[in-house]
């Protein structure tokens, strides 16, 4: 079993845990979809994440919703992990946050569709709550996107 996430050049699945200091992207990996001829939703929930207020230095901490279909690469759940906890230290509004994982997550695996929400606890009396969504553009995933942003609540 080893060898095989070995051959797919998986790096941090089954060994010591490292965590990063700052915003990581490059320890995010992928694996092939065994399953390309179907259409279906992968998602993951990271309740503990935090990042820094880029003005106070106050961490700000949240639960990120991650759902996408993917289509030839899936991006590996432990190196996921390592990256959302990349955030840790790194100072960025929510809104920056949901998108900048959006983007990374697109540039590595290219998926049919893909959508991230940031649920941040309150500070100062309010909450906020970014969404944001990509579906391949010129395909029925483009048009997924815009009913679902418009849809959203």
């Amino acid at each position: 079993m080893a060898e095989g996430r070995e051959l797919e050049g998986l790096q941090s699945l089954g060994k010591k845990t490292e965590y990063r200091s700052d915003y990581a992207p490059e320890v995010l990996e992928t694996f092939v979809n065994k399953h390309q001829e179907n259409d279906y939703w992968v998602r993951f929930n990271c309740p503990e994440f935090t990042s820094l207020c880029p003005i106070t230095g106050q961490p700000d901490f949240a639960e990120i919703r991650i759902s996408y279909i993917p289509d030839v690469r899936m991006v590996e759940s432990k190196s996921l992990k390592l990256y959302l906890f990349s955030f840790r230290n790194h100072g960025d509004f929510h809104e920056d946050c949901v998108n900048k994982i959006m983007k990374d997550l697109i540039k590595l695996m290219d998926p049919k569709y893909i959508e991230v929400t940031g649920i941040f606890t309150p500070r100062g009396g309010i909450s906020i709550y970014p969404y944001a969504n990509y579906g391949r553009p010129g395909t029925k995933w483009e048009e997924l996107a815009w009913k679902r942003m418009c849809e959203h609540e």
